[in-house]
């Protein structure tokens, strides 16, 4: 997102952004997004990392090229968003094929992803 501070507004255009990059499966414009010391936590890390917690741009960078780097394109559909400005926090509901995710996703002051946490249902 740049050096922007993070409201509604930019909070939208994020996750236009967010669901364009991960349909096209660009994951270094995913990674982009996130700040170089971010956490990122998520079950199927726990799956492919043994532990469900991914620290480090670069790091979530190879975790995501492992998990998705073989597919060409998604159809990542977003199914509502929200925004909460005293936190700082983006929450997303998303569905790709018959997996339906929440996502939330805090920021630091310049509009960067310094935690988040996916949550995984069908």
């Amino acid at each position: 997102m740049g050096e922007q501070i993070m409201d509604r507004a930019a909070a939208g255009r994020f996750v236009e952004a967010w669901c364009a990059n991960w349909c096209d499966v660009d994951i270094d414009a995913v990674v982009a997004h996130f700040a170089e010391n971010a956490e990122m936590r998520s079950p199927l890390a726990l799956k492919l990392t043994d532990s469900p917690v991914v620290t480090g741009a670069e790091n979530i960078r190879a975790y995501w090229r492992k998990a998705y780097g073989s597919i060409a394109s998604a159809d990542l559909k977003i199914l509502n968003w929200s925004w909460d400005e005293t936190i700082a926090r983006l929450t997303v509901w998303w569905q790709l094929g018959d997996t339906r995710a929440s996502e939330f996703m805090d920021f630091d002051g310049a509009g960067r992803v310094v935690r988040s946490e996916a949550f995984y249902g069908k």
